[in-house]
């Protein structure tokens, strides 16, 4: 049999514990993801990193970060009894998905009144009640989100539903394990902007002086020599997620995760 072939290590890692994500400190956003079973299942970790990142790099670098004992020793994870503790686990396998980061503007929600999801009063419109693996739908809204018979399904297409923005208004809107549903859009709508503002870099461009993205944004996924999956957990779910926003001018990755579970009471 040949000889494994050793990698070299490209990236290397500081944690940048003093660093704080605002809406994570926000009374509000803390009260609402209360409600929404959400709050201590969800976190965000900042690291810098020393070598210059692109694209095609994306495996390698995701790699060399769950490799990093820096990382292993201070990366958050929640147990399945709601404990968090550092995922204390090497990666030896990585599945990295690059997902659109584009939109510069909340008016991309701006359809969901135009196409009856949402009343002119900002009440979500209600539905009898359906079953969507571990989420009872009962308006319209989580009806768009997950069920494609929906009548109102094809208001986002399969590209726009891939964007960051439309991902982490879905994550907010569907919550954890045993949320409380929102009667009104606006606490959604106004959680989803506060973090995609926290994490996500723009910049205007020189020449037509219109603001652009300059994040990257991927999804992670790792497994260990015994090709366990262990991050973000050993179980996929919807609301099972690790997000990391690479910000290349910095040299700063933020890692927002979520864990499907009942939260904090």
């Amino acid at each position: 049999m040949a000889a494994a072939v050793k990698r070299e290590k490209k990236f290397n890692f500081l944690h940048l514990n003093e660093k704080k994500c605002a809406f994570l400190n926000d009374k509000d956003v803390q009260d609402l993801f209360m409600k929404w079973s959400m709050q201590g299942n969800i976190c965000v970790q900042y690291y810098s990193y020393d070598q210059l990142f692109q694209l095609y790099q994306k495996s390698d670098f995701v790699l060399d970060f769950l490799q990093d004992p820096v990382v292993t020793s201070s990366l958050q994870v929640i147990t399945d009894s709601g404990s968090s503790g550092p995922v204390g686990i090497s990666a030896v396998k990585v599945e990295v998905t690059e997902i659109p980061c584009s939109i510069t503007s909340m008016e991309f929600f701006d359809r969901l009144s135009t196409d009856g999801i949402v009343r002119d009063s900002g009440h979500i419109v209600k539905c009898f009640d359906d079953f969507y693996e571990d989420f009872t739908i009962s308006d319209e809204l989580r009806k768009m989100l997950l069920m494609e018979n929906s009548d109102n399904y094809e208001i986002y297409s399969d590209k726009e539903r891939e964007e960051f923005l439309f991902r982490l208004f879905q994550h907010i809107c569907l919550g954890g394990a045993v949320c409380q549903y929102e009667d009104f859009i606006e606490p959604y709508l106004k959680t989803t902007k506060m973090i995609y503002k926290d994490l996500v870099s723009v910049r205007k461009d020189p020449d037509t002086k219109e603001l652009k993205v300059s994040s990257i944004v991927i999804k992670v996924k790792g497994w260990d020599k015994d090709d366990f999956q262990f991050y973000p957990s050993d179980q996929d779910h919807e609301q099972t997620f690790a997000y990391f926003i690479i910000d290349p001018l910095k040299r700063h990755v933020a890692v927002l995760y979520h864990k499907w579970g009942r939260g904090v009471f």
